[in-house]
């Protein structure tokens, strides 16, 4: 009676010898990931929608253009708009496709748009997805709700689409968004030099993931930072995001 190899191990046969294993990777039970459709994901502090320009265009474009605001375009593939009208348009042609596709980060209290995302290089086969086009408005940054926009957008990812690595890219020199992904609970994976050419200049591309095995551990870390008993009368966290993760 033969043997039989190992999961994730086929035997190749060597002429004039013993068969020599060959590695594979484990095997993958189940079947593709679900294709994510234009919903609304609701928080206590932010809903992602899907973009809609005639109702988000206006906040977002009041909240992201004027004097000091030109850095928040740095490292998105377009620049400040020249004008309204230009941001309406370029962002109602962004609205329609389905990859990247385009969701606004809506304040619930006061309904206004303070940002954006996407989720992007969105492969079901492989159960492989990124969250990227990251627009965070000064009104959005350093908040409750900018950390809870990005557990909205991976938990559906994870739970209700069932991918299994959900990806994080940025320009090697955006310094602010390598931190993020370490915070959010990104692993780095390492540098893709002269990855892609933006704007005309070079981009090295800083790659990050959260793998499916490491979600558990992740959700349990943001919501014990979003439970409301982590955050002092002035709204100040108690205990850092990283730092309860650790604790884990």
């Amino acid at each position: 009676m033969s043997e039989q190899a190992a999961p994730g191990i086929r035997s190749g046969a060597v002429p004039g010898g013993v068969p020599d294993p060959v590695p594979l990777g484990a095997p993958v039970e189940g079947g593709p990931a679900r294709r994510p459709a234009p919903v609304t994901l609701e928080g206590r502090h932010v809903a992602l929608v899907p973009f809609d320009a005639g109702r988000h265009a206006a906040s977002l474009y009041a909240l992201s253009h004027g004097p000091e605001k030109e850095a928040l375009w740095a490292y998105l593939s377009a620049d400040p708009f020249p004008d309204e009208a230009a941001f309406t348009r370029f962002y109602a042609e962004a609205a329609t496709k389905a990859d990247p596709l385009l969701f606004a980060i809506v304040e619930v209290e006061s309904g206004r748009a303070v940002g954006h995302a996407t989720y992007m290089r969105i492969e079901p086969a492989h159960r492989v997805i990124e969250v990227g086009n990251i627009l965070h408005t000064p009104a959005l940054q350093r908040t409750p709700g900018a950390t809870e926009a990005m557990y909205l957008m991976a938990r559906h990812a994870f739970e209700d689409l069932g991918y299994r690595r959900y990806e994080w890219k940025c320009n090697a020199l955006n310094a602010p968004s390598r931190r993020a992904a370490e915070r959010l609970g990104f692993a780095y994976e390492g540098l893709f030099r002269q990855h892609m050419i933006i704007k005309g200049l070079n981009r090295d591309t800083a790659w990050y993931a959260l793998l499916d095995h490491e979600w558990p551990k992740a959700k349990a870390a943001f919501e014990a930072w979003l439970d409301p008993a982590n955050f002092d009368a002035e709204g100040r966290q108690t205990q850092r995001l990283e730092d309860i993760r650790a604790a884990l």
